[in-house]
């Protein structure tokens, strides 16, 4: 969230920013807002000094013999105003708090402009894509040959855009899960964490998913609680710290996690409907780092090298751009995507994203740290995909398969099996 102040005091400059990536900026009632607030701050002030004086003045008096019946009203009255006052600054603060929770984070100037993915600038490519001599099969089509994957079994059970994994399918993820946390743990020095899948409205709101987003989210309670499904472990491992202040010797602060990952996919009806790609609950290995605000490009940047080890690891062709900033994500100041080549749609897909917020989510969740005066300061978070097993996985096939129908598995991986292939019937094979 922002602070009201610095986006006034941007002025012209904010309302710039923020056009780049689509939201237009009400200066002028923001304005009003604050000067409503700051106003309804000073009268509140002055009446409950005068108040304090009264009361004293009731005190002299009375211990003087005097009259204090005309005190006494004053006294109530302006107990009264008080009280009003403070009412009346509670909603006004409300509405500021509510305009600015809408406010998207302010675009770094290094993205480039534009609104969609055909807008980002590609930084670099790392591995070429496979170029097969027979033509390649898609994941699900492996998947179902194989008998490793069940999409219609999951349908029956909860519908579309779920999925059933089996025998050596699920044997993978189960394998790609266990490398991701070993390559973060013991080589990135991320610590590994367990968190609740169900958070409260106040978590969601911490990392930017509330308010705007709510119509993404699963959405479930017992009794008189409100909970939400995670979208993504980046909302419970960042509110970890929410309403903290985090010593400065002990950032940069580095946290991984294995969840679930749930979300409504609203909008999205008739994209990637197909098979791994775009699922209402998927499984996923989150990266988050909590820093000093001069620290953020740089762990963004040594964020961004971990996931590209990860597929490395995978021995996966992929590529990394850098998004436009109308199709950065609402928190993110600068968000880098790296996609991973699909030989069956013959072009590159997004498999990770590492985006920079800024102080953006330490403002909204309250997690500070101290600056070199040892005053609170706002603290910086940054996160990304450190991998999703689903599209992982199509990868992992697609990439690696073979003319005869099985798939050859990276070397990284066998350990974690205990084979090195698929066949095309779906058995383990060792090699």
């Amino acid at each position: 969230m922002h602070d009201a102040r610095v986006l006034i005091d941007l002025g012209d400059e904010a309302v710039r920013l923020l056009a780049r990536r689509g939201y237009r900026l009400d200066l002028s009632a923001l304005e009003a807002l604050q000067s409503r607030r700051n106003s309804g701050i000073q009268a509140g002030d002055e009446l409950r000094a005068r108040s304090k004086q009264v009361a004293q003045e009731v005190q002299r008096t009375a211990k003087q013999g005097g009259d204090v019946t005309e005190l006494k009203e004053t006294a109530r009255a302006l107990k009264e105003q008080v009280q009003q006052n403070e009412a009346e600054l509670e909603q006004v603060q409300q509405e500021l708090t509510d305009l600015l929770l809408t406010i998207p984070n302010l675009p770094d100037d290094e993205a480039p402009d534009g609104f969609s993915d055909e807008d980002a600038r590609e930084l670099r490519r790392v591995g070429e894509p496979q170029h097969f001599d027979f033509t390649p099969k898609d994941h699900v089509d492996l998947g179902e040959t194989m008998g490793i994957m069940d999409f219609g079994r999951a349908t029956k059970l909860s519908g579309s855009r779920f999925s059933v994994l089996r025998g050596a399918g699920a044997a993978l993820e189960r394998a790609i899960v266990a490398l991701l946390l070993d390559v973060h743990t013991r080589r990135h020095g991320y610590v590994e964490h367990a968190v609740p899948y169900l958070v409260n409205r106040r978590t969601m709101t911490g990392t930017g998913q509330l308010p705007k987003f709510e119509e993404d989210l699963f959405r479930t309670g017992v009794a008189d609680r409100d909970l939400f499904l995670i979208p993504t472990a980046e909302v419970p491992l960042t509110n970890l710290y929410a309403d903290e202040i985090v010593p400065p010797a002990e950032l940069p602060l580095a946290l991984t996690a294995h969840t679930p990952c749930f979300r409504s996919e609203a909008g999205s009806y008739g994209r990637d409907t197909r098979g791994l790609i775009r699922l209402h609950q998927f499984s996923k290995v989150e990266m988050v780092r909590i820093c000093a605000a001069e620290q953020a490009r740089e762990q963004m940047l040594l964020m961004v090298s971990h996931a590209e080890t990860c597929l490395q690891e995978l021995e996966l062709a992929y590529r990394v751009v850098m998004l436009a900033a109308g199709d950065t994500g609402f928190s993110s100041r600068l968000t880098y995507d790296l996609e991973v080549w699909l030989p069956s749609q013959d072009t590159y897909r997004e498999i990770s994203s590492v985006s920079d917020f800024g102080t953006f989510q330490g403002r909204r969740a309250g997690i500070r740290t101290r600056d070199e005066k040892g005053k609170p300061t706002p603290a910086a978070t940054v996160n990304g995909s450190g991998l999703p097993l689903g599209r992982t996985i199509a990868a992992v096939l697609e990439q690696h398969q073979q003319a005869d129908g099985s798939v050859l598995l990276p070397k990284a991986l066998r350990p974690y099996l205990g084979f090195a292939r698929i066949a095309a019937d779906g058995t383990p094979v060792e090699e």
